[in-house]
């Protein structure tokens, strides 16, 4: 429990510190408060309308709140810096103190409002809320709002692009607290999408007249070689000497073959009766590639058939005399 107590304590010094510079630098348009430790001590950046009035003369003002802030809320060795803000239409803090003041001087709250509403927007404000609440007119408590652009009361989007202001005007009826919201006009919403365009084309100019004349040069070229491209397709080829044919080397004709006739000349025609050489030529080729010995083949016994029956011998007859033996006895 002891770290959430310092938290505590310390979130503590600084709102009261924010409160008491509200006080002493009110008439300067106080803007914010920033306070940050560093190793060379507390550095605390004040934000206000008019810098010169905090400063003071010759750094009399802003030396009188060095010394009390350090004694008063015991920051270690605290050192003041001064920021003039960009555009006070745009702080939220501002705009209230200065609606707070502008009731208190006795300004309709309507005519308040609405003009501190047109004043932030026309600065390019993205969107602002006006809430005035107290007596207004009568003796009851009520609340008026005053409102344009986009707003947002939640999330994450609040938290980054809304700014929050609160002042407080006093009144014989009563009090009255004014509380101004502003949206950053650089706030970028989640349902906002960016659709970058294509890059430019850039455009081709006129060719001058020596660009041109090349063109004409090389499309005329062009179209020669192209005409004469179809007169040599046109032309006929002269025909081809044909290849000399190679001579066939002639085979031995075996012993017991015919020697084959002799080729043909090229300009007679072919006759018949080669083709019937070729058909005899054919059978002793067969014959030569598997030659058969005829001795084997007269010396090849026939099988013997199975059971046979023993042939009947015939009985040797006489032979008949002829008739020179005939004559020989006489």
């Amino acid at each position: 429990m002891a770290s959430e107590r310092k938290f505590v304590t310390e979130n503590i010094r600084r709102v009261l510190l924010k409160e008491y510079m509200m006080k002493r630098v009110g008439r300067a348009g106080f803007g914010g408060l920033d306070v940050q430790r560093t190793p060379m001590g507390t550095r605390v950046t004040l934000i206000t309308e008019r810098p010169g009035l905090v400063i003071g003369r010759r750094g009399e003002a802003i030396k009188s709140l060095t010394k009390a802030i350090e004694e008063d809320f015991k920051f270690n060795n605290p050192q003041i810096e001064v920021q003039e803000v960009e555009n006070p239409n745009l702080n939220a803090q501002i705009m209230a103190e200065k609606l707070a003041n502008a009731l208190e001087r006795g300004w309709h709250f309507r005519r308040a409002g609405h003009s501190t509403v047109r004043r932030i927007m026309e600065s390019g404000a993205r969107g602002c809320q006006v809430i005035i609440a107290g007596k207004l007119t009568g003796a009851r408590h009520r609340t008026e709002k005053f409102k344009e652009g986009h707003i947002k009361y939640c999330g994450q989007a609040k938290l980054n692009f809304m700014h929050q202001g609160f002042a407080v005007a006093k009144l014989k009826p009563g009090v009255m607290g004014v509380t101004v919201q502003i949206m950053d006009p650089k706030a970028k919403l989640p349902d906002e999408i960016d659709i970058i365009p294509p890059p430019p084309v850039p455009e081709t100019q006129a060719p001058g007249p020596a660009v041109q004349a090349e063109a004409a040069k090389a499309e005329e070229k062009k179209v020669s070689e192209a005409v004469e491209e179809l007169k040599k397709a046109a032309v006929p080829a002269a025909p081809e000497a044909p290849k000399p044919k190679r001579a066939r080397k002639k085979k031995e004709a075996e012993p017991g073959q015919e020697a084959p006739a002799a080729p043909a000349a090229p300009g007679e025609e072919k006759k018949p009766a080669r083709k019937r050489k070729k058909k005899e030529e054919q059978v002793p080729a067969a014959e030569a590639i598997v030659p058969a010995p005829t001795q084997a083949i007269e010396k090849a016994e026939e099988p013997k058939p199975l059971a046979e029956a023993p042939e009947k011998k015939e009985e040797a007859k006489p032979a008949e005399p002829t008739a020179s033996e005939e004559n020989k006895g006489a």
